[in-house]
């Protein structure tokens, strides 16, 4: 070994040896790198996957629905018009549109001994069109209400709503206590990802909403529009519902909450992944405090080697290197634990699995950093140590 320069293939084996002498030690130290890199993963694998997720949704959605409501301001605006549906489905951007208005005096109830005060919080709408169709939304149980104006009495049930009605289903055994009579339920919904305030509704015909007070004026207009021409179909149907004031008409795409809902979890993801890296960080001292004990409990050897012929450079590159083991031992295993907590947390959601390349190199490329951090002063160290002043430890 005197003079000889250690290959690779020798700094490895000596650094494998130095671990395997001092294993419980190694796997406490290899664990902190472990926790800092599992967190990193798992966090960056959890939010990519729940975009994922969303991607998916909207995809199935569309990012090409509009709704139309009064506009909100400071002043007192007038309602849409009655004719705002029929107004916005004459546009040539528009490829479907429908519309609901809310009955202020209707309550619904399961049955007709439930005080008048015990409404749940449920509101009553009259329908134009198809809303689940434009909205992308489905039904859970039988059909969507009879949109003609003079449709008979029925009443479809939204998810919350009919939650807390404690009915599951449609059919003639289902009906509710509405303005006085029983009304057949013919429909239940799933819950609407792009309108998630109509949830807690119950749908009725027009007809059936005037008879309970309602002044045909409709709450919300839902517009499935060309997808291409999104942006332009903001102005054009505010100028087609509301010629004379289209600043009255407030026009939004539900998607959009859902981005932003989206970019509010990056937020909270990016909080997430700095505690990770504080725990790596952590991670780092520990594996540095391994190493300078290390250090001096192998004086001894040191010196023997030193005294054998082996250069500053032979133990200060042993040292590093076997800093650099432990740090990717660690590694290995986070990437490991962070990516299975990752597919089981996805996996229970429902949620695709979506784990990015960069998070799996990164972790591991930041475990290779913090091993030749951690390791160059514990092995800068052993090297200055002097071959007569290791020997006198033997």
């Amino acid at each position: 070994m005197s003079g000889r320069t250690l290959g690779a293939g020798d700094l490895f084996r000596l650094g494998v040896f130095g671990l395997r002498t001092r294993p419980t030690r190694v796997v406490l130290s290899a664990l902190g790198i472990a926790i800092g890199i599992a967190a990193m993963i798992a966090v960056v694998g959890i939010s990519s996957s729940s975009k994922a997720a969303l991607d998916r949704v909207l995809d199935a959605l569309g990012t090409n629905v509009l709704t139309t409501t009064q506009a909100q301001g400071l002043t007192q605006v007038p309602p849409l018009p009655e004719s705002a549906v029929d107004s916005a489905r004459r546009q040539d951007v528009v490829e479907d549109a429908a519309g609901v208005g809310l009955v202020p005096e209707g309550r619904v109830y399961r049955n007709d001994r439930v005080p008048a005060a015990a409404s749940k919080g449920i509101g009553v709408m009259g329908v134009w069109g198809d809303v689940p169709d434009v909205l992308g939304g489905t039904l859970a149980s039988g059909r969507w209400v009879d949109p003609a104006p003079d449709a008979p009495a029925q009443v479809v049930l939204g998810a919350a709503a009919a939650t807390a009605l404690g009915i599951d289903h449609a059919g003639p055994g289902s009906a509710v206590w509405l303005g006085g009579r029983w009304v057949e339920v013919v429909g239940v919904l799933e819950p609407l990802a792009l309108a998630e305030d109509l949830d807690t509704n119950v749908f009725v015909p027009r007809s059936t909403a005037e008879e309970l007070g309602f002044d045909g004026h409709p709450t919300a207009v839902y517009t499935r529009v060309d997808p291409d021409r999104v942006a332009a179909s903001r102005s054009v149907l505010a100028n087609a519902i509301s010629p004379g004031s289209p600043q009255d008409v407030g026009v939004t795409r539900p998607s959009d909450a859902l981005a932003a809902k989206s970019a509010t979890d990056d937020s909270f993801t990016g909080l997430l992944v700095g505690i990770g890296g504080v725990a790596l960080l952590v991670g780092g001292i520990g594996v540095a405090n391994t190493m300078v004990i290390t250090v001096l409990e192998r004086r001894a050897e040191v010196g023997v080697r030193r005294a054998l012929g082996a250069r500053r450079r032979n133990i200060r590159d042993q040292f590093l290197v076997e800093s650099l083991l432990l740090s990717f031992l660690g590694g290995v295993a986070g990437v490991v634990i962070g990516v299975g907590v990752t597919i089981v947390f996805a996996l229970g959601q429902g949620w695709p699995i979506a784990i990015p390349v960069w998070a799996v190199a990164g972790g591991l490329g930041a475990t290779v950093v913090i091993g030749g951090v951690s390791g160059l002063y514990p092995a800068a160290r052993a090297a200055r140590i002097p071959p007569t002043s290791a020997l006198a430890a033997v």
